[in-house]
């Protein structure tokens, strides 16, 4: 008995540390994203780089797996929707840090579990509750800080489109991929929809953006793109797949919180960014917000 609830609670450590990791992972994105840019390499460049590395990574991940690479019809069509909104939410992503601070953006886009309740009431009837709009005010307050952060900080209207924009497109991803329910591994399906990101991020590059992706010439820049597509994509997809399979999905979302505040570390000690007491109180607040209701869930 002792023995059996021992390695449940080792079993539990291990799903919260793999839940941490995976935040953590995610959260380094502007760490490559703004070095590239510093090189003056496009978003969409960048983009097009940490994909490629994680559709290849994928790739071998799933021939290992021994997994088929067989789609249906219907299963195609989703995924190619997957990857447009996959595309649009990474685009606007990354070129938000061009608009405002990296830690910012991250904590910002971390308001897409709120959307993704409000998008399940609006279009599938699902009742709101009053913790919803609690959280949903809540993290209004924290936006209102972070608008005028003071000490001369201001938030980028144009740069707060962009994340929300993104933040959006995600919460229409995960209620698209919850409703349509595809009879495949979250590997295979990812893999997939970046397959089809990629394809969509070198339409736009070429069609409204700075054309196709010039070959990275400096080892750093490979370096950062291998880096992107490796630690803050398919570690994170793998860490994340596990812990929700130890410990659930919900103490795996409360632990994303840990996503913006490793973004914002980042921001701060890597490159500078400004850091008020004012824009402190935003971000807790608006973490709190998501934290409650995924809690609440």
């Amino acid at each position: 008995m002792i023995l059996s609830s021992a390695v449940s609670r080792l079993s539990s450590l291990k799903g919260f540390a793999l839940a941490a990791l995976s935040a953590i992972c995610y959260g380094t994105n502007p760490l490559g994203a703004l070095h590239l840019y510093a090189q003056n390499y496009s978003p969409e460049t960048v983009l097009f780089y940490r994909f490629f590395t994680a559709a290849v990574l994928l790739f071998a991940v799933v021939l290992a797996k021994g997994s088929h690479f067989k789609i249906s019809f219907r299963e195609f069509r989703a995924l190619v929707a997957f990857g447009f909104l996959f595309a649009v939410s990474s685009l606007t992503y990354y070129a938000s840090f061009k608009y405002m601070d990296a830690g910012l953006a991250s904590t910002l886009l971390f308001l897409y579990p709120l959307e993704v309740s409000v998008l399940m009431a609006v279009f599938f009837k699902e009742r709101i509750k009053a913790w919803t709009v609690a959280s949903i005010v809540v993290s209004m307050a924290g936006i209102a800080l972070l608008y005028r952060g003071g000490d001369g900080v201001s938030l980028s209207t144009v740069g707060l489109a962009l994340v929300f924009a993104s933040s959006l497109s995600y919460a229409i991803y995960m209620v698209m991929a919850n409703r349509i329910n595809l009879q495949m591994g979250s590997v295979k399906m990812t893999f997939y929809a970046i397959c089809f990101c990629l394809v969509f991020l070198l339409l736009y590059s070429v069609t409204l953006g700075a054309g196709l992706p010039p070959l990275f010439i400096q080892a750093s820049s490979w370096g950062w793109g291998f880096m992107l597509g490796f630690v803050p994509t398919v570690l994170s997809l793998i860490f994340m797949v596990k812990a929700v399979k130890i410990i659930g999905s919900t103490p795996t979302a409360i632990l994303g919180a840990l996503e913006p505040v490793t973004a914002v570390a980042i921001g701060v000690t890597v490159f500078g960014e400004t850091l008020t007491t004012r824009l402190v109180a935003g971000i807790i607040l608006i973490l709190g917000s998501v934290v409650l209701i995924a809690v609440k869930k």
